[in-house]
């Protein structure tokens, strides 16, 4: 079985496939609550983000065009932060990685507590882009958790190969993240109905309880070789 986002490689265990459809999940809560924030604008899409840079552009609304601008920057920053971790550590990357996601969404969400809704969007996105080096090998590729366009495609492409008689349910894993990517928006937005930017204290709370999940297993494996 296969998981993978847009641009991604493949996942190949069912610990994988069902760590990369809670990060889907938790991206959507998050993106669901910058999206209703920012009237529109995306923490973790960033297609849609340049989608709407070029709209700004033509229309000559250069003050949204430098904010959507701001996001992109921030989410690329992010991630390459996210793989510097990657390839800086030998043990628990991923562990490292979903701490820090988690570190930087408290942050967030203690900034936005202080009134600094501007700080708490910057670290948002931040923590998004880093997300995507969870399963960062030190290639090019990697599997993308933010965005599920190429996990729709992998859906399509999969029916198409059963059909041919290939695996009959190859495209499950990708409709499960995809699935999963849905749901966390529908609880990003009640959240966010619900306690405004305050709500990204869940995000942060689903991150820290991830790494711990993650760096207990990675050392269960470790001690069973």
């Amino acid at each position: 079985m296969a998981c993978g986002g847009e641009g991604s490689g493949m996942l190949d265990s069912r610990r994988d496939i069902a760590l990369a459809c809670v990060l889907s999940c938790l991206a959507g809560f998050v993106d669901a609550i910058g999206f209703i924030h920012l009237g529109g604008l995306f923490v973790s899409f960033m297609s849609g983000n340049s989608t709407r840079l070029g709209v700004f552009i033509e229309e000559g609304r250069w003050h949204e065009a430098a904010e959507t601008a701001g996001l992109i920057l921030l989410f690329v920053i992010g991630a390459g932060v996210g793989n510097l971790i990657v390839l800086g550590l030998k043990a628990h990357r991923q562990a490292w990685v979903l701490l820090t996601e988690g570190v930087l969404l408290a942050l967030a969400a203690t900034a936005f507590s202080f009134g600094h809704s501007q700080v708490t969007v910057a670290l948002i996105v931040s923590a998004m882009g880093l997300e995507n080096a969870v399963f960062f090998t030190g290639g090019a590729g990697g599997i993308g958790l933010t965005y599920i366009t190429g996990a729709l495609v992998k859906v399509g492409q999969l029916m198409a190969l059963a059909l041919r008689g290939g695996e009959p349910f190859g495209w499950l894993p990708n409709l499960l993240q995809w699935s999963a990517l849905v749901s966390g928006s529908v609880l990003g937005a009640i959240a966010y109905r619900l306690y405004d930017l305050h709500a990204i204290w869940f995000g942060a709370v689903a991150a820290f309880a991830l790494s711990a999940a993650v760096a207990l297993t990675a050392r269960k494996e470790i001690d069973s070789v």
